[in-house]
């Protein structure tokens, strides 16, 4: 028979079980009878799942600092109960609670963004475009004109391709 699972918070036999899955991932909080209770999970208005993942994801030396934003004021409890910092300091000051619970809920610690893949083509191929236009000027200029030629060519492929004009010949 396989062990029962411990409380994240005390180490009782764990007998309330939360799952979320956030991009995928998921995080799971094993919580005994008391632990439950205490956390507001058997209270929908008091429980507060960030809370939870917060304790039950930290090491104990960050969990016990009691770290104070030098910018704002905010605490390690303020951000526990509102579950957002005070200001954008408190990530730098706080990074030793936050790096670990980002770690587990993303892809990582840095915000990379996201852009669309249309907008990413539109750019891709406007920056194409400048390159082979300022190629084409150069060549011109340097009196290449067999090269000018080319490049002339390539610009009306592209354009005729995305429904532009195409330069004249």
């Amino acid at each position: 028979m396989p062990s029962p699972l411990k409380c994240d918070l005390c180490s009782q036999p764990a007998t309330v079980h939360l799952t979320q899955i956030v991009n995928n991932k998921v995080h799971k909080v094993d919580l005994c009878e008391s632990c439950a209770q205490a956390k507001g999970v058997t209270d929908p208005g008091g429980f507060s799942l960030s809370d939870l993942l917060v304790k039950a994801s930290l090491n104990p030396e960050a969990t016990s600092s009691g770290l104070r934003c030098e910018a704002c004021g905010f605490t390690q409890a303020d951000f526990k109960k509102h579950g957002r910092f005070g200001c954008p300091q408190c990530y730098e000051t706080f990074s030793t609670m936050v790096e670990p619970m980002l770690e587990n809920m993303h892809k990582g610690n840095v915000h990379t963004g996201k852009v669309p893949s249309n907008a990413l083509e539109r750019k891709t191929r406007e920056d194409r475009l400048r390159e082979l236009e300022a190629n084409l000027q150069s060549a011109i200029k340097d009196e290449r004109y067999e090269d000018a030629a080319r490049y002339r060519d390539e610009i009306n492929q592209a354009k005729q391709n995305h429904g532009t004009q195409p330069l004249p010949r």
